[in-house]
């Protein structure tokens, strides 16, 4: 694994090393701040990507009934539908240890609105603010459901927004619902996984672009990134 001196940036041979590091490394920082901290909140993202940790993390030794777990986002859908986040929690992460963990859901039954949308962000705000943030990042620069172009995006990256807003992400099928800047750029601890060529190109570009354009780069200062080919 080499650095880069131009970014936090941690290189790994394969995805398969990064992710169980990476899980290795989450749990040690969840052990570390639990030895001075009544409870912890970590916040994970949902997709493809982060699965193969959560499968190494759910199992850590650690006092999982002190944590908080919830999503950087999540589809406006049931949490039984196949694109559901929380599924993926509850299937890959929120089992073995880590089942005592306490679950804060983004999504709540029936429709999307305002009422809705506040009633999560009061929830959240509770747990704020994040120990550790774990991050995804897509080759258009967005993390979290913050994408460029996105209905909202101006506001969630206000550093006055509230802890989650509604967004309809371009050429989405569902609505989704979404951690702002205040809270990502919050967090105490911040991790981004990325795997791929595009996707190592895409963060080093986000780095001279604004928040508008590449999300992503709200978090960079203070992120470690995680890479592997």
């Amino acid at each position: 694994m080499a650095g880069n001196s131009c970014m936090n940036l941690v290189e790994y041979p394969d995805s398969e090393m990064m992710m169980l590091d990476l899980a290795n490394r989450l749990a040690g920082e969840m052990s570390s701040f639990l030895d001075h901290e009544d409870h912890i909140t970590m916040a994970v993202p949902g997709g493809t990507t982060p699965g193969p940790i959560f499968d190494d993390l759910c199992d850590a030794d650690v006092d999982w009934s002190r944590v908080r777990v919830l999503l950087t986002d999540e589809r406006w859908v049931p949490e039984d539908h196949e694109r559901s986040n929380t599924r993926l929690l509850r299937e890959r992460l929120l089992i073995e240890r880590a089942s005592a963990a306490e679950y804060i859901p983004l999504y709540r039954n029936g429709g999307l609105d305002d009422e809705v949308v506040s009633t999560v962000a009061a929830d959240v705000a509770k747990a704020l603010p994040l120990s550790i943030l774990l991050l995804g990042m897509g080759a258009d620069m967005h993390t979290a459901s913050l994408f460029p172009g996105a209905s909202n995006l101006e506001m969630a990256l206000a550093g006055n927004a509230p802890p989650v807003m509604a967004i309809q992400a371009p050429g989405a099928a569902e609505p989704r619902v979404t951690l702002t800047a205040p809270v990502l750029t919050g967090a105490i601890t911040t991790h981004v996984v990325i795997v791929g060529d595009e996707k190592r190109a895409a963060v080093e570009k986000a780095r001279k672009l604004s928040a508008l354009d590449a999300p992503i780069s709200i978090v960079l200062k203070n992120a470690t990134i995680h890479w592997a080919p």
